[in-house]
C-alpha cells in the first residue's frame, strides 16, 4: 500500500495484484512496463512469477524488479537467472526506488526503440524482397528474350556447320554471338562483347542483335541492298567503322564493345575479318595446327574516326574458324591466374578434333575445371564454323 501511494504520487499508473497467480492473469491481458514483485509470497514465489512472465511471448519488454530481504550473492544469482533485472532491499528507500525505476524506464525505452527500428527494418526488408522478386521475374523474362537472339545454337549450311555457345554470368549478359547468310555461299559470323555487366549491357547487345538481323536486311548495319534487291555486304573493317559511328554519334551510350566479325565465302573457303579489341579469332587446322588471326585493333565506341584493318584468311576442308569473347580467355583459375589465349590453345588441344557442339561442351568442362566451378565471373560465349569444303553444285 505504501509503494502504491508513493508511485501514484510520482505519476505512475499502478495496477496491484494480490498474488503471483493474479499477476500472471493481469499480464496476459495488458502490458506493464515495470513490474515490482516481492520475492517471498504465498503460492507462487517472485522467482516463479518472473520465470513464467519471461516465458510468455511478448514483443514488448517488462523491467522486473524483485523486492527482497535477501542480499547473499547466491540468492542474487538465482534472481538474475530467473530473469530479474534489478533488486530492491526491504525496507525500500524512496530515493533508491526512484533511481531503479528511472533505470527501468531507460531500458524499456531503449528496447521499444530497438523494436520499432526492427519493425521499420522488417517493413523495408519486405518491400525490398517484393522489389527483388519483381526484378527477378523481369530478369528471367529478359533472359528468355535474350536467348531468342541466339535460338539456333547449331545449324547446317551448304559446306559447313555452325555451333554457338552462350552462357551469361547473371540473368542477362552483354555477349552476343551469331551468324547470318548474305547469299547462297557467303556467311557473316560475329562475336561481340559489350562492356560492363547486367541489364545495361544486355539492352545494348539486344540493340546490336537487331542491327545484325538477317530478318530485316534494310536495318542490318552490315548489309546494303544492291540492284534487283540483291544483298551485298560492307567489308568487315567498314562494318566496325559503322558500328563505331553508331555507338558514338547515334546511340551515345556510355558503353563500348569489342568485336570479331568475319565474312566467309564457302565456295572458295576464303574469308576476311576484323578484330576490334577482341580475343584473336582462331583457325583450328585439320592438321592440328592453330592460326591466330587479326592485329588487335581498338574497341568500338571509345574514339571517333578510328581506322580498322581487315585481315584475309583461307579455310580448307576440315578446318574450323573459332570466335570467342574474353569471358574465356580472362577466366581466372582457383589461384586467380587468367587463362589467356595461350592457355586457351593448350586447353582445346586434346579436344581439337571434336566437332561442333561436342567441342564447345568439352571447352565448358575444361574451363570449369580450370576455374574450379561453372559459376564463371563473366559471360562465356563462342562460335565455331566447321568447314567441310565447297558446297556441291546442283
Amino acid at each position: 500500500m505504501m509503494l502504491r501511494l508513493v508511485l501514484q504520487r510520482w505519476g505512475y499508473d499502478v495496477t496491484e495484484a494480490a498474488s503471483g497467480e493474479e499477476a500472471v492473469m493481469a499480464c496476459q491481458t495488458r502490458h506493464f512496463d515495470i513490474i515490482l514483485s516481492d520475492w517471498m509470497m504465498e503460492g507462487m514465489s517472485g522467482l516463479d512469477l518472473c520465470r513464467l512472465l519471461r516465458a510468455l511471448a511478448s514483443e514488448r519488454y517488462s523491467y522486473f524488479i524483485l523486492l527482497t530481504s535477501k542480499s547473499e550473492k547466491a540468492e542474487v544469482a538465482k534472481g538474475l537467472e530467473a530473469g530479474a533485472d534489478d533488486f530492491l532491499t526491504k525496507p525500500v528507500s524512496n530515493d533508491e526506488l526512484r533511481a531503479r525505476l528511472r533505470a527501468g524506464e531507460r531500458i524499456v525505452s531503449m528496447h521499444g526503440a530497438v523494436m520499432e527500428n526492427n519493425r521499420l527494418l522488417g517493413s523495408a526488408l519486405s518491400e525490398l524482397t517484393n522489389l527483388y522478386e519483381n526484378l527477378d521475374r523481369d530478369l528471367v523474362a529478359a533472359r528468355a528474350v535474350q536467348q531468342t537472339f541466339m535460338r539456333q545454337r547449331q545449324a547446317n549450311v551448304p559446306g559447313a556447320e555452325i555451333s554457338i555457345l552462350f552462357r551469361s554470368s547473371g540473368h542477362v549478359g552483354g555477349d552476343l554471338v551469331g551468324w547470318f547468310g548474305v547469299n547462297s555461299s557467303s556467311l557473316i559470323l560475329y562475336s561481340i562483347d559489350v562492356s560492363g555487366h547486367g541489364v545495361a549491357s544486355a539492352m545494348l547487345s539486344a540493340r546490336l542483335a537487331g542491327m545484325l538481323s538477317a530478318a530485316a536486311p534494310e536495318r542490318n548495319a552490315a548489309l546494303v541492298l544492291g540492284s534487283h534487291a540483291r544483298r551485298e555486304t560492307w567489308l568487315p573493317e567498314e562494318v566496325a567503322k559503322r558500328f563505331n559511328h553508331i555507338l558514338l554519334e547515334e546511340l551515345q551510350v556510355d558503353q563500348y564493345m569489342t568485336m570479331a566479325y568475319a565474312q566467309v565465302d564457302l565456295a572458295s573457303g576464303r574469308g576476311r575479318l576484323v578484330q576490334a579489341g577482341h580475343p584473336h579469332p582462331l583457325i583450328l587446322r585439320a592438321s592440328g595446327g592453330v592460326d591466330r588471326l587479326g592485329h588487335g585493333g581498338p574497341p568500338i565506341g571509345l574514339l571517333p574516326d578510328v581506322a580498322y584493318d581487315g585481315v584475309e584468311f583461307s579455310l580448307f576442308p576440315g578446318d574450323r574458324l573459332f570466335l570467342t569473347t574474353d569471358g574465356i580467355t580472362e577466366c581466372p583459375s582457383s589461384d586467380g591466374v587468367e587463362l589467356g589465349e595461350d592457355g586457351l590453345i593448350r586447353m582445346i588441344a586434346p579436344s581439337q578434333m571434336l566437332q561442333g557442339s561436342a567441342f564447345l561442351d568439352a571447352l565448358i568442362w575444361d574451363l570449369a575445371a580450370h576455374h574450379g566451378s561453372e559459376d564463371f565471373p563473366d559471360d562465356v560465349s563462342g562460335l565455331i564454323l566447321d568447314y567441310r569444303g565447297p558446297p556441291l553444285r546442283r
